[in-house]
C-alpha cells in the first residue's frame, strides 16, 4: 500500500476515533477492537489491501513498539499515588515480579510439552507473552494521578514493572538457544541480568526523576518566573533516563517506569501538598498551570503539576495514537495460517491457566481482596510489550523457522487478548467493581 493511502486510512481512523469518543465509551468493546478489526479486515486474512512481514520489518517494528511502550510506562509512573507505601505496593510487587515468574514457568512447560518447542523457545515464548500490557490495557489501569482505586492501581503498577522483569526471562531463553552468554552455571545471567539489571534499573529511574524535580523546582523558584516546556522535559526524562540505563546494562522499561514514579513523587513532597483521608498526597487540577500568574500559596500547587501533570496530557495523547497504529498493523501482520491448534491452545492455557493460576499463588495470603484477586486473575491484556520482546528476540538472531513459529502463536494470543479481553472488561467491571 502506498504512503499516501497509508496517510488516508490512518487520518480516517484518528477522525473517527475522535469525533466518536462519547459514542464509543457507550459501546461494550474498547477502541483496540475496533482497530483489530479495520487491520484484520484489510490484511492478508480477508481483502489483503496491505500485508506486514514482522520477520522482514523486526527492525522498524521493535522501534515502533519500544517508543509505545516507553511512552506508556512514564504515563503509568506519573499516575502513581503518592507517597509510596510498601504496604499499598505489595500486592502488585508481587504480580510484577512473583506471578509473572510462575507465568513463565507455566508457559515454558507448556511449550515443551505440548507444542515441543526447545526449552530455549519455550523460556522466551513464556517471557514474551507473561508481561501484562501497559499500552493497550487502558480501561483497566489508573485513570488519572491521585487515582486511589486498589484494582486499577495494582494492574497499573503490575504492567509497568513486569515490562522490566520480564528480559531477564528474555534474555535466559535466548541464552538456552546460544543467542546470550549466561556465563558458567548461568552465573553471569544472575548477577548482570537479573540483580543489576533490575536493582540498576530501579536506581537510576529514581535518581532520575528525583533529580529533574529538584531542577525544576529550583528553576520555577527564580525570580523573575523561569518557564519550562513541560512536554519537551518529559520527553528528554524519557530518552535520558532509558539511554543511560540501557549503556550500563539495566533494563531500561523498568528505569522509566520509576522515574516517571519518582518525578511525581518528589515534586508533590516538595510542595508540601496536603494528604487526604487515605494518607495520600492531593494536588489541584492540572487545568491551574494555565490559570495565569499564581499566589504564592498557588505557585508551590502548580509547581507539582507542571512536569508530572502537564507533561502527562501530551503522553496520553501519544498514547492512543501508537495503539491506533501498532494495533492496525498487528492485523495485517497474521495470516489466515497462522490460526492454527498452536495460537489457539497457548491463548487457552494462558488466558484459562496460566494467568489466573500465577495471579492465585502470586497473591497468596496478600493484603488483596478477593475480588481485587480474581479480577486480576482474567485482565491481564497482552499487547504492544510482547511485540516488542518478540521482535527483540528475532532482531538479536532467532533463527527464521523458529521465529516465525513464534510469530503466529504470539500475534494470535495479542489478538485474542485483545479481543476477549476487551469485550469483557466494561461489563465485569460495571458488574464486580463499581468503585
Amino acid at each position: 500500500m502506498s504512503t499516501t493511502l497509508w496517510f488516508i486510512l490512518i487520518g480516517c481512523l484518528m477522525l473517527a476515533r475522535g469525533l466518536a469518543a462519547t459514542t464509543l465509551s457507550r459501546l461494550p468493546v474498547t477502541s483496540a477492537i475496533v482497530y483489530l478489526g479495520v487491520g484484520l479486515a484489510l490484511g492478508p486474512a480477508f481483502l489483503g489491501v496491505f500485508a506486514v512481514d514482522p520477520y522482514a520489518q523486526a527492525g522498524m517494528l521493535e522501534v515502533l513498539t519500544e517508543l509505545a511502550v516507553l511512552v506508556s510506562l512514564f504515563s503509568a509512573g506519573v499516575k502513581m499515588p503518592v507517597p509510596f507505601s510498601l504496604a499499598r505496593w505489595a500486592p502488585s510487587l508481587r504480580l510484577a515480579w512473583l506471578s509473572m515468574s510462575i507465568s513463565v514457568g507455566l508457559m515454558a512447560a507448556f511449550g515443551t510439552l505440548v507444542l515441543g518447542l526447545p526449552l530455549g523457545a519455550a523460556v522466551l515464548l513464556g517471557a514474551i507473552l507473561a508481561p501484562t500490557d501497559p499500552v493497550l490495557a487502558t480501561d483497566v489501569q489508573v485513570r488519572h494521578a491521585g487515582d486511589k482505586d486498589q484494582l486499577r492501581f495494582a494492574l497499573t503498577c503490575e504492567a509497568g514493572m513486569n515490562d522490566g522483569s520480564a528480559f531477564p526471562f528474555v534474555m535466559l531463553g535466548l541464552g538456552l538457544l546460544g543467542l546470550h552468554d549466561l556465563g558458567d552455571s548461568g552465573w553471569r545471567w544472575a548477577l548482570l541480568d537479573v540483580l543489576w539489571g533490575t536493582a540498576g534499573a530501579v536506581l537510576i529511574g529514581i535518581a532520575g526523576g528525583a533529580a529533574l524535580a529538584r531542577l525544576g523546582w529550583a528553576l520555577r523558584g527564580k525570580d523573575p518566573r523561569h518557564e519550562v516546556l513541560d512536554d519537551l522535559v518529559g520527553l528528554g526524562l524519557i530518552a535520558v533516563v532509558y539511554g543511560a540505563t540501557t549503556w550500563l546494562h539495566a533494563w531500561g522499561f523498568l528505569a522509566v517506569f520509576f522515574a516517571g514514579v519518582a518525578l511525581r513523587q518528589t515534586e508533590l513532597i516538595l510542595a508540601g501538598a496536603p494528604k487526604d483521608r487515605h494518607g495520600l498526597l492531593k494536588a489541584p487540577p492540572a487545568s491551574t498551570a494555565h490559570a495565569g500568574p499564581p499566589s504564592a500559596a498557588e505557585g508551590a500547587a502548580e509547581t507539582t503539576l507542571t512536569v508530572s501533570g502537564e507533561s502527562l496530557i501530551f503522553k496520553e495523547h501519544l498514547e492512543r495514537l501508537s495503539e491506533l497504529t501498532l494495533v492496525l498493523l498487528l492485523g495485517g501482520a497474521v495470516t489466515a495460517q497462522a490460526w492454527d491448534w498452536r495460537a489457539w491452545s497457548t491463548a487457552l492455557f494462558l488466558f484459562v491457566v496460566a494467568r489466573p493460576l500465577s495471579v492465585y499463588l502470586g497473591l497468596w495470603r496478600s493484603s488483596a481482596r478477593g475480588r481485587v484477586r480474581g479480577i486480576s486473575a482474567w485482565f491481564g491484556v497482552r499487547g504492544i510489550g510482547s511485540v516488542y520482546y518478540l521482535m527483540y528476540a528475532i532482531n538479536h538472531g532467532l533463527p527464521q523457522g523458529l521465529a516465525r513459529n513464534l510469530i503466529d502463536i504470539t500475534l494470535v494470543v495479542i489478538m485474542l487478548s485483545i479481543a476477549v479481553h476487551g469485550i469483557s472488561v466494561k461489563p465485569l467491571f460495571d458488574r464486580f467493581w463499581r468503585e
